[in-house]
């Protein structure tokens, strides 16, 4: 879908940055001729900014990819470290009541909690790219007891809700990309980005626990009748 949208997005800024020029060209032949002037077509036509914008973007997104090699290769370190300790397994524990109560039809044991604690563990850590494949995981390891296969189960939307929010206590990420691009305290985003990733999850948790409820309660009483 994400594919489909971008192609399409792409698609429509180049007919469009296309249908402008030529819809520029077209007009200004009924205008008084003027002195010849050399044109800068990449600045002077929307179709040359638009490819301009394009290089450019993909030239910065070369430099940021440089400047979070660093940081994303210790974070990774550290969390295969914990991983191999065996931090993991006790981080899992110690959240045990937390988790049972979030998703109260996962056995406690099951690898999908260990997957879902070390995806939550990096988002803290604001490392997007590593809590991706860790993500993954813990759905493909939700979904051994889902009874539906194709359709999602409470649990795996409320893991859904808590990824995407994702408590953010030390933003990794957009500290090393502000610091790749010059800011003089790129670490000043720390508490802001706490405060506003706690209320989305704790906006959204809250949200799909009563949508929950409601749906579940909707479901005993259409089967009790």
């Amino acid at each position: 879908m994400l594919n489909h949208i971008w192609l399409w997005m792409i698609i429509l800024s180049i007919l469009i940055a296309g249908g402008t020029d030529l819809f520029q060209e077209i007009t200004a032949v009924d205008t008084p001729v003027q002195e010849e002037v050399h044109r800068n077509l990449n600045k002077d036509t929307k179709l040359g900014q638009v490819t301009s914008a394009a290089i450019e973007a993909a030239g910065l997104s070369v430099k940021i990819a440089i400047g979070l090699i660093g940081v994303m290769a210790l974070w990774l370190g550290i969390m295969r470290i914990a991983e191999e300790a065996g931090a993991i397994r006790i981080l899992a524990k110690a959240v045990r009541p937390i988790t049972k109560r979030l998703f109260p039809t996962i056995p406690s044991e099951h690898p999908a909690v260990g997957a879902m604690v070390m995806n939550i563990a990096a988002n803290m850590l604001g490392l997007s790219n590593a809590a991706t494949p860790l993500g993954l995981k813990a759905m493909e390891e939700l979904d051994k007891l889902n009874p539906e296969k194709g359709k999602a189960t409470d649990d795996m939307i409320t893991f859904l809700v808590i990824n995407t929010s994702a408590i953010t206590i030390v933003p990794a990420t957009a500290i090393a990309i502000r610091a790749s691009l010059g800011s003089v305290n790129p670490q000043q985003i720390v508490v802001p980005a706490i405060l506003s990733a706690t209320m989305a999850t704790i906006v959204g948790v809250t949200t799909v626990k009563l949508i929950q409820y409601f749906n579940n309660k909707k479901k005993s009483l259409s089967k009790s009748k």
